[in-house]
């Protein structure tokens, strides 16, 4: 059975394309894989906040959504880590640097996308790809969920561990992708993305979730005129969660007329209540109890060490670095 590995960044809640197109595809995974690694990516939050106290929420907000999704923290098999509590990733990280071309990465979609404010660009979202990389290497995961956008992140980490292989032997494993096709429409109508600010957040607060639904857009269809299903966000979204005999009642509504888009929005609002009122409930519980995510956390940091340790000493020793267990020293 292959060992799967995924991550998501701790910069805010994981909405609801997050949701759909990584955490419930991945949990559903990791009850059938060998071994599930699921990490709260900090440090690559870093890159863009570094204020700790904000850093610390977002890291428990991301670890109380994985929770209350589902994600079974007790198995054997599954293991939920920060990624700063397992420091062999950087050390990977810097070794990964030395294999991999300076001129290659300045070629990654991450970096190319920010060429028109280098000024701006920290170091650390330079080397991004490398301790993406590592992340993967490091645990031995064979596959990795992801979106297509994603998809060069795989592409660089297979390169990156042939380059290794290559020169010092076999050591790494070339982890190969899982694409999730799903396409979550943001508020405006684009890719549901943090960086959009376009999300629908289902573990906001009743009004703030409801405002949020509220300014989802639409066209300046009059309310008595019918409507086009095919392009509206509104339509697209109740349709991922509702059965088919709701579907069909909306989709009729739309084409008879009288129906508004107030009303649609209305629905879908309740849809998402009555939807995840149970993730919702488990989430209010996590954040209200972060030891409680704390000793997850540290429990699977331990798991994610375990194996990283194996990994860490096979490169090591590749390198040609001390190998204290050789003399018993260790």
């Amino acid at each position: 059975m292959a060992r799967i590995l995924t991550g998501i960044q701790s910069t805010g809640n994981p909405h609801l394309g997050n949701l759909f197109g990584v955490i419930f595809p991945s949990i559903e995974l990791a009850n059938s894989k060998e071994g599930s690694f699921f990490f709260i990516a900090d440090l690559h939050s870093l890159t863009h906040i570094k204020d700790p106290k904000i850093l610390k929420k977002f890291t428990y907000k991301v670890a109380s959504v994985w929770l209350s999704c589902g994600l079974d923290s007790g198995s054997d098999r599954v293991a939920l880590y920060r990624q700063s509590d397992v420091p062999e990733v950087t050390e990977l990280a810097w070794y990964l640097t030395c294999f991999y071309p300076y001129q290659r990465l300045k070629l990654t979609h991450s970096f190319k996308d920010k060429l028109s404010y280098l000024d701006d660009v920290n170091t650390g979202l330079f080397t991004y790809p490398l301790l993406m990389a590592s992340d993967i290497l490091l645990s031995d995961a064979e596959k990795i969920p992801l979106g297509r956008d994603q998809l060069q992140h795989i592409e660089i980490t297979r390169e990156i561990a042939k380059r290794f292989n290559r020169e010092m032997g076999d050591i790494f494993i070339l982890p190969e992708p899982i694409v999730n096709e799903w396409f979550i429409p943001g508020l405006d109508g684009k890719k549901m993305s943090k960086s959009r600010g376009n999300v629908i957040d289902i573990f906001l607060s009743d009004m703030e979730l409801q405002r949020q639904v509220m300014t989802i857009k639409t066209d300046n269809s009059h309310l008595h005129a019918t409507k086009n299903t095919d392009r509206d966000i509104v339509y697209y979204l109740y349709k991922l969660l509702a059965s088919k005999k709701k579907v069909y009642e909306m989709k009729d509504s739309y084409l008879e007329g009288d129906y508004g888009y107030f009303q649609a929005k209305e629905a879908l609002y309740s849809l998402l209540l009555d939807s995840f009122s149970i993730e919702r409930e488990k989430f209010a519980f996590f954040i209200q109890n972060p030891f409680v995510v704390e000793k997850i956390l540290a429990k699977g940091a331990l798991k994610a060490s375990k194996a990283a340790k194996i990994t860490i000493d096979r490169i090591r020793k590749a390198l040609g670095f001390g190998d204290m267990a050789e003399f018993g020293l260790n």
